[in-house]
């Protein structure tokens, strides 16, 4: 407790706030990357202090992590979504750190929202993040500079996302369901695919349910979206990309109340054979991250266990997904 406290003083007053008005520091559950803590004051203002792990990241794309998610907050005010603002950010110093304005509402499995109440947070959290997307880069790629400079064009920047996750699994050999030849022939068989893509849009690439804050003004008050969080993992790039963790493991075209919303708001959402092609090479992306981090990260046995079950038939089938379209429009 004693380093936390004097970590948040150090903070606050790096950001020109009164170290002196720290009332309390409580660590938040949830993160898989970050430590992330809770800073409240004497007049009730919360903050969120997010700190990288002292030890080099077990991915090649985990760095500097809180420049993109900087650059989210930044984009999601920009877009009128609810979101953090980040207050102060310091992602090279000796203690580096971001300072980040707390959101209202509590994480949506937490929050349990009734059917009907789902559907109209789905159609709500789908207008949101249409307005995402009409926020725009000058480039393609991580904004964090770990895998290079942002690349002019998509197929460019998504193979150097894919080779790098490819590497990470050469070096650390997590379990897989095929070689990591066979997965990386399967990209570069697919990624003239990705030349379709000529604007790159601010991609959160992580709103699985936990990072979607569900907020109400009281018992009998409508559930609303209280904010969109953990914007780390952000890159510029496919708008159709944020449709994998928006239905982690299952199919966005099943989701009818975010669909409409999302288009009400005017997002590309027109998905045929090509848009599904560039989807399934995203969500093979992400199973690969999610299977491979399972290591640099000691997960356990168990939980190792439980990824591989539930991502490998799934990234099994993907490839399969983007084989057969490949030889199908090549």
């Amino acid at each position: 407790m004693g380093d936390s406290w004097e970590r948040a003083r150090r903070v606050l007053a790096d950001a020109g706030l009164p170290p002196g008005a720290l009332s309390d520091v409580r660590p938040l559950a949830g993160g898989t990357y970050n430590t992330v803590e809770e800073i409240l004051l004497s007049d009730g203002t919360r903050y969120v202090l997010k700190v990288p792990p002292p030890t080099v990241p077990g991915l090649r794309h985990e760095r500097r992590l809180l420049v993109a998610e900087a650059d989210f907050c930044a984009g999601a005010e920009r877009a009128g979504v609810p979101a953090p603002r980040a207050v102060s950010l310091a992602p090279d110093d000796a203690e580096p750190h971001l300072l980040l304005t707390a959101c209202p509402g509590v994480p949506w499995p937490e929050a349990a929202p009734s059917d009907e109440e789902r559907d109209a947070l789905r159609t709500e959290l789908g207008r949101q993040v249409a307005r995402l997307h009409r926020v725009t880069g000058t480039a393609y790629g991580y904004p964090t500079g770990a895998l290079g400079p942002l690349a002019p064009d998509w197929r460019t920047a998504f193979t150097a996302m894919t080779d790098a996750v490819l590497a990470d699994a050469h070096d650390h050999r997590p379990w897989l369901p095929c070689p990591v030849d066979e997965v990386a022939a399967v990209f570069r068989a697919a990624a003239p695919a990705l030349d379709a893509v000529t604007v790159p849009v601010l991609v959160h690439f992580d709103l699985w349910p936990g990072n979607i804050l569900v907020d109400r003004d009281g018992p009998d008050a409508p559930a609303r979206i209280g904010g969109l969080i953990d914007g780390e993992r952000m890159f510029w790039g496919d708008p159709l990309a944020d449709f994998v963790s928006l239905a982690l493991l299952d199919d966005i075209e099943r989701d009818d109340a975010f669909l409409a919303g999302y288009t009400e708001e005017g997002g590309p959402a027109v998905l045929d054979e090509d848009a599904r092609l560039r989807l399934a090479l995203y969500r093979a992306y992400l199973d690969l991250i999610m299977l491979t981090e399972t290591v640099p990260r000691a997960v356990g046995a168990e939980d190792a266990r439980r990824v591989r079950e539930r991502v490998g038939p799934h990234l099994t089938a993907t490839l399969e997904e983007i084989d057969k379209a490949s030889k199908f429009t090549s």
